[in-house]
């Protein structure tokens, strides 16, 4: 995937020296696909609580509902997802499934449907089942291998042992003979057969033997615990033999809850170790009583000096040892956590040294050759070998570095603890560096609300947060500019404007008249405001009214109230205080001049009242607004004159500001010469190329 227009291509985050408060993880992607699968498959209702919404679910959401299961969303918000299953029975017998590059999805979809195909038959084509790009790189070799001999018609359609797939029937099944697949490049081909082969255990049992060290364990336990959940009770010698009992069949327990994702815990734990210094980080929804694997990144964070708590559903996460101890760890069971360990590595004294995870290059990149190249660029010495990968810290200060993701959100999940490096050891009296993470929407894929959940706890360095401001006068576009330009940096946007028209309403519902200024500025300093999700709601709990202060009246209103100096003293701290890490793009009339003279970029807008007029005419006439030029000419030239002729913060450029005028610009033309001088203002363009290499 690439960045989109709701998805930045990058997200600058500045140097960070502290972390503390609650985090509550989003469900566990392993078991959230597992659930959905199991349900789709089950006789019965199932109601799942707690699911992940991400990427890798939704596909898998889609592929049920185009199999014919019924998927109903809650009626009240965060209630459960029901997943009315088939049965084992196939309800539609041809289908082209897309599932991106979801793994959890690809591969047991793949041994359910060639198994059902070749029992039930196909129709037409049969089933298609494809990705992303990446995803038809990732083998799957050992999974089509392992179902050709039971009788399955399984074609890989671009290269052989790599997706995409055709899956038909039927086929005369032999399952006499135990079933064999490999273990050591993936846990995920067990995974699959142990999912599907349920659904063709109807009169005899059926023996799986694994050939080859069974990679990530942790991960066949999930499977085997939820197989429990549904009605199938596989036996099994060590992790080499596995048996499935006759009569099997999918029965809905009634209802499944998602547990929270304990690979994502890890990231958590990780910045904690770092910077969680005054109190502990508490992280809920994984703690003792997890069925994952990944909950064991507590005992690889405890050995490199991680203080954990641990609770049933809970843990509680501090810096222990400091600097953090480098390790040397077999990191078999906890292959996806275990990249955290590496960025947790900068900030170790000696080596640390990864090993068993070979698995790293079979993921949604070569995550081994990814961690290198990254890792490199701060500074660090990173050998990378055929199964393991070797951290050293920088040896001085770090290197300013924008850090590829390959779309693999736990790449750019890793990436965010780089930025703690104020905390580095032998960082006193170096300068610290941003960190920019490169296509950071890659997240979606398991975590959409990472970095928004992460930057909620984060302390950034004194001065650290980068600031900013686009001021003109009315209607000169100041408001799209910042917008636009703040979705492209992943920035908060402060539209003073907006907030001015929100005292204007607040003002005309309490009856308060636009001179009476005592009264105006009670009002503001206490004024029930907020921005989310691109809407202003005003009130407790809020409402949305937004539509609102564009009306005309509304605009009028609050360009007279915006001239008292007692109204404006009482907003200064409340736009202050939205100056919140990754960073702000304000606009208004006074933001570099007053609101943020330390702004790192001030811009200033210089298109003229007859051009704005012009623009103003054509926006309300789209409206179906009836106005005349003349008359909006008169009234953006009256405004423009009190606006610069009041005693409080007149109208005016900053020293400092660069002027722009935009009066013949499109909004592309615009973003992008102001995207070029906030590279300038920065150092020119210091962070490297926006493209990831092949890793």
């Amino acid at each position: 995937m690439s960045a989109s227009a709701d998805r930045p291509p990058f997200l600058d985050l500045p140097p960070l020296v502290a972390l503390g408060g609650t985090v509550r993880l989003p469900g566990s992607k392993s078991i959230s696909n597992r659930v959905l699968l199991l349900a789709g498959l089950a006789e019965g209702t199932t109601l799942v609580h707690d699911l992940l919404a991400s990427d890798d679910t939704a596909v898998m959401l889609d592929a049920l509902r185009t199999l014919g299961c019924t998927v109903t969303p809650s009626a009240t918000p965060g209630g459960p997802l029901a997943v009315t299953g088939l049965g084992g029975r196939l309800a539609v017998k041809e289908a082209d499934l897309f599932l991106g590059n979801a793994g959890t999805a690809m591969r047991p979809l793949a041994a359910a449907l060639a198994l059902l195909a070749a029992r039930q038959g196909t129709t037409g084509a049969g089933f298609r089942l494809r990705g992303i790009p990446r995803m038809h790189e990732r083998p799957i070799g050992d999974l089509v291998e392992a179902l050709r001999p039971l009788g399955c018609q399984v074609a890989c359609t671009g290269t052989e042992g790599y997706p995409p797939l055709a899956l038909s029937g039927p086929g005369a099944l032999a399952l006499d003979a135990s079933i064999r697949v490999r273990g050591d490049v993936s846990s995920q081909f067990l995974t699959a057969l142990l999912l599907a082969l349920p659904l063709v255990a109807e009169d005899r049992a059926l023996q799986v033997e694994v050939q080859g060290e069974l990679i990530s364990k942790p991960y066949v336990e999930i499977t085997l615990k939820l197989l429990a959940r549904f009605g199938i009770a596989v036996e099994r010698e060590g992790w080499q033999r596995f048996t499935l009992p006759a009569g099997s069949r999918y029965r809905s327990p009634g209802a499944v809850h998602v547990e929270g994702d304990a690979s994502s815990a890890s990231y958590f734990i990780g910045a904690a170790a770092i910077a969680a210094v005054d109190a502990p980080l508490r992280i809920e929804g994984v703690g003792a009583d997890s069925i994952q694997g990944d909950i064991r990144f507590v005992d690889a964070a405890r050995a490199m000096g991680a203080d954990v708590t641990m609770e049933a559903n809970a843990l509680l996460v501090k810096r222990g040892a400091w600097p953090l101890k480098a390790v040397d760890l077999d990191c078999n069971a906890i292959p996806d956590a275990a990249m955290t360990l590496a960025v947790m590595a900068l900030y170790a004294q000696g080596t640390t040294r990864l090993s068993n995870i070979a698995s790293w290059r079979v993921k949604e990149t070569d995550r081994l050759a990814a961690m290198r190249a990254e890792l490199t660029k701060f500074g660090a010495t990173v050998i990378e070998g055929p199964d393991f990968l070797e951290v050293t810290p920088p040896a001085g200060a770090w290197q300013r570095a924008a850090l590829h993701t390959y779309d693999d959100h736990r790449m750019a999940m890793c990436a965010s603890l780089a930025a703690f490096n104020p905390l580095a050891p032998g960082a006193a009296g170096q300068p610290a560096v941003a960190v920019r993470v490169l296509d950071p929407g890659c997240v979606a894929k398991t975590y959409p609300d990472y970095f928004a959940d992460f930057l909620a706890l984060v302390t950034p360095q004194a001065g650290a947060v980068p600031v900013i401001t686009i001021d003109g006068p009315t209607a000169s576009g100041k408001g799209t500019l910042a917008s636009r330009v703040a979705q492209r940096l992943g920035y908060h946007h402060l539209d003073s404007g907006a907030l001015y028209r929100a005292c204007a309403l607040a003002a005309q519902r309490a009856g308060i008249a636009p001179d009476d200024e005592p009264a105006l500025a009670a009002l503001a300093a206490a004024l029930p405001l907020r921005f989310e999700g691109g809407r202003a709601w005003l009130g407790t709990p809020g409402e949305d009214v937004t539509d609102r202060l564009r009306e005309e009246a509304i605009g009028q209103m609050a360009s007279q109230i915006a001239a008292l100096p007692a109204l404006r003293a009482a907003l200064l701290d409340w736009q202050r205080r939205c100056r919140r890490a990754p960073g702000l793009v304000t606009d208004g009339r006074d933001m570099g001049t007053v609101i943020f003279p330390d702004a790192q970029l001030k811009v200033f807008l210089t298109a003229s009242a007859a051009q704005r007029a012009e623009r103003r005419h054509r926006q309300l006439a789209a409206a179906g607004v009836s106005a005349t030029l003349p008359a909006l000419l008169a009234d953006l030239e009256a405004r423009d004159a009190r606006d610069r002729s009041r005693s409080s913060a007149p109208l005016k450029a900053a020293e400092d500001a660069r002027q722009l005028d935009n009066s013949a610009l499109s909004i592309e033309a615009s973003v992008e010469q102001l995207l070029r001088w906030w590279d300038d203002a920065q150092g020119g363009a210091p962070h490297g190329p926006e493209h990831a290499p092949a890793a």
